[in-house]
């Protein structure tokens, strides 16, 4: 929906199962239309697709190209985002660390990307910018090579010639965000300004001068204008950065706010008792949840996946501690017992601050919601999708902050 002028509102479609483009459809007819009559009755709605490979390489058919302009306009929705981090399936069965293959030093996920760019190209309305969220280049283990590294560059160079000159054909601007996410090649904040600064700029630069015939500069432009970060609240608070502090500094660093993705991380604090409450939580083998451990120096330990045999590891002799957990919960739930949630991260000043450092695209992302204990599940999703845009919207109207 748009918040302002130039500033849009979305949840998440990986939410809904399916990996055919027909389940998606589905979804916009069935939830999401739905969504849209409780939140936005008689005004333009605004959907953040998920298209892993085969849905995409299927609405790239004409006639179902086509088709999806009509539901659109029939049903008052328009689409300005579009989820093409994960390639393959994504819901009911073990996904881990799998969702980040294809890497970005694969063919295939440049491939894979540039068709879900033109998809976006030929959705977008006049006016509005797209902008396309990605992984973090790859899982940290193992770690890419040097050559492997240097092909993850070139191909990112691609998808930004790709880009523009779909802007140039078009007239459709297209980003596309990184997004950092804990034990991964890009994780926070800093690593995010080094990959751009000391491996991106120099080895993406070098690309397009020989490929694309532009000068440094013109090549630099390139790369700034239609590679940036989708910043997701959930990842960046497990790793207990500031949102405030990583704004401003990708801000600073002229990195471009592609999308933020508002989600909210378990929160606990290291006890026998949070072992018991975390563990209808660790009973999830579909998606990964990195784990995080502050010690009192500021440091990190950290988990790959939350695990009853990582639970087992806390005794009552564990000094409390704070602990962060990749699972994300709806926005807003308040937590119970030993649990919290980090959406109180989610402030007016928050988005105030994220418009000012130029984000324009919000999306809420809990993606979990089939995975969530019983106890968190006692709406349907349409209802929980319902209550998280309400959550979202309470915040962004105190005081009422105008674009810029």
């Amino acid at each position: 929906m748009h918040l302002t002028d130039d500033c849009h509102l979305t949840y998440c479609m990986n939410v809904h199962p399916g990996e055919e483009w027909a389940d998606q459809r589905r979804a916009i007819v069935n939830e999401a239309c739905a969504v849209k009559a409780a939140l936005a009755p008689g005004r333009p709605f605004g959907l953040g697709l998920r298209l892993g490979r085969r849905a995409a390489a299927a609405l790239a058919a004409p006639a179902a190209l086509e088709d999806l302009r009509q539901l659109l306009a029939a049903h008052g929705l328009y689409v300005f985002t579009i989820n093409a981090f994960p390639y393959g399936t994504f819901h009911n069965q073990a996904v881990k660390t799998s969702v980040y293959l294809p890497d970005w030093s694969q063919r295939e996920r440049l491939d894979y990307t540039l068709q879900v760019a033109d998809l976006l190209a030929a959705l977008l309305p006049e006016g509005v910018e797209g902008s396309i969220s990605t992984l973090p280049i790859a899982y940290k283990e193992p770690p890419l090579p040097t050559a492997s590294l240097a092909r993850v560059c070139a191909q990112l160079a691609d998808a930004a010639l790709h880009l523009r000159e779909l802007e140039r054909r078009t007239g459709r601007l297209i980003h596309l965000g990184i997004e950092p996410e804990p034990d991964c090649l890009i994780e926070n904040t800093q690593e995010c300004i080094s990959f751009f600064e000391k491996t991106l700029l120099p080895l993406g630069t070098a690309w397009i001068c020989r490929n694309g015939g532009l000068t440094r500069q013109q090549a630099e432009e390139v790369l700034y204008r239609h590679i940036g970060i989708c910043l997701d609240t959930c990842h960046l608070a497990v790793a207990f950065e500031s949102l405030s502090g990583s704004l401003e500094a990708l801000h600073r660093h002229h990195i471009r706010l592609s999308k933020i993705q508002l989600s909210a991380a378990l929160e606990t604090v290291t006890s026998q008792q949070a072992v018991y409450a975390l563990f209808p939580f660790a009973r999830d083998h579909v998606y990964l949840h990195q784990v995080k451990i502050r010690q009192p120096d500021g440091t990190l330990e950290a988990w790959n996946d939350l695990t009853p045999a990582h639970l087992t590891t806390w005794t009552a002799r564990t000094p409390r501690r704070p602990c962060r957990v990749h699972f994300h919960v709806p926005l807003d739930f308040a937590g119970h017992g030993q649990l919290a949630s980090t959406s109180a991260l989610l402030t007016n000043d928050f988005y105030t601050m994220a418009r000012r450092c130029g984000a324009r695209h919000f999306e809420i992302e809990t993606y979990t919601f089939a995975v969530l204990p019983p106890a968190l599940r006692s709406r349907t999703l349409v209802e929980n999708i319902i209550a998280e845009y309400r959550q979202v919207l309470g915040e962004w109207e105190i005081g009422k902050p105008a674009c810029r």
